[in-house]
């Protein structure tokens, strides 16, 4: 039987450049034999290159790119393939691509868009629901359409006079303290929680490094739990697993290092909670027209309510990252994971 033609495109025009890294390789050496692979790595710069050494020790450590790569693009006539810019022209047929990408330029409905025109099956949500998803704005608006409580918010756009006026505004509405965010961003890149009019307009300063406008968000008092979720039309509802940081927040250290950080999988909640966030993480699924793959994030408050957090449609992917690891303690092992998603891109 001939093999599934897979491409596997990672790296990324991205500050989560390295994170892609590290996800592509770990899923690289999880992919099942059925599969023929075919890798694209995208560069800082957003070069796209066609990789014939399969050597997932240099894509993880990023010495991926030599004098073997050669620049490619996708086929846009419908001839599902990818076209390098080589002196043959040589075109190399693809039937499904697995788009490990994080964050910008990847994750946001970019890269969706350039599959769909190329009419290329991938991995994961489509162009409006990655768009819509990656802004945290929208997936406010939308998810609060669809009365999923979240946390109390104002957004602010980088023409926006940002002074003490606006500090006592988001004071007035989210109290103290206050959680600042780039609305496009990922790996918790350019977010701070602050306590004073002096914190509060150093993280407005670095949130809009990172994007155009920036979410300032009430402080939820509790702990954040995840659920992982699969599927087209049936899903399959991962097991929830809960971050014990014993930092401000969960940022970049404690997400890729557990710097003074543990992830319990289950979390430590009990049966009626669970199925609470497994059902709240099942409606911002289809309300945010999610397809594929994605991992809900949530707070569990004190009180015992659940508030809807952020979504993410491209988690990381190691091994031991937490969506691989909700679906692993629902049976699922991580080749199982990748095969499926897989399978579920070619029936979408």
């Amino acid at each position: 039987m001939e093999k599934i033609k897979l491409g596997v495109v990672f790296g990324g025009k991205s500050s989560e450049y390295s994170v892609s890294l590290h996800s592509a390789a770990s899923l690289l050496r999880n992919i099942p034999n059925k599969y023929e692979l075919h890798l694209i790595g995208i560069t800082p710069q957003g070069k796209w290159y066609y990789v014939p050494k399969h050597d997932f020790d240099a894509i993880e450590h990023d010495h991926w790119l030599n004098e073997e790569c050669c620049e490619v693009v996708l086929g846009l006539g419908g001839e599902k393939c990818l076209m390098l810019l080589n002196d043959e022209h040589e075109k190399i047929q693809i039937d499904v691509i697995f788009p490990c990408l994080h964050g910008k330029n990847g994750e946001d409905g970019t890269v969706q868009g350039y599959l769909e025109l190329a009419q290329i099956p991938y991995v994961g949500c489509g162009v409006l629901s990655s768009s819509a998803s990656m802004d945290k704005e929208f997936t406010h608006i939308l998810c609060e359409s669809a009365q999923v409580p979240c946390a109390p918010y104002i957004c602010v756009h980088d023409y926006e006079t940002c002074d003490s006026a606006l500090y006592e505004k988001a004071v007035s509405k989210l109290g103290l303290p206050i959680f600042i965010k780039p609305c496009n961003a990922g790996s918790s890149y350019g977010i701070s929680k602050v306590r004073n009019e002096a914190e509060f307009l150093k993280g407005m300063q670095e949130a809009f490094k990172h994007d155009t406008k920036v979410l300032c968000e009430k402080a939820i008092d509790g702990f954040e739990i995840g659920c992982a979720v699969m599927g087209n039309h049936d899903l399959i509802i991962g097991e929830c697993d809960e971050i014990d940081t014993h930092k401000d927040f969960f940022d970049f250290a404690a997400k890729y290092d557990l710097d003074d950080t543990q992830i319990y999988c289950p979390a430590r909640i009990n049966a009626a909670a669970s199925a609470r966030a497994k059902e709240m993480a099942q409606t911002v699924y289809r309300t945010m027209n999610c397809s594929g793959m994605a991992r809900v994030d949530m707070f569990v408050c004190k009180d015992g309510s659940i508030i809807f957090n952020e979504l993410n449609t491209i988690p990381g992917f190691t091994a031991t990252s937490r969506y691989p690891s909700m679906m692993k303690a629902i049976g699922l092992s991580f080749s199982e994971v990748i095969d499926r998603l897989i399978q579920c891109a070619l029936n979408k």
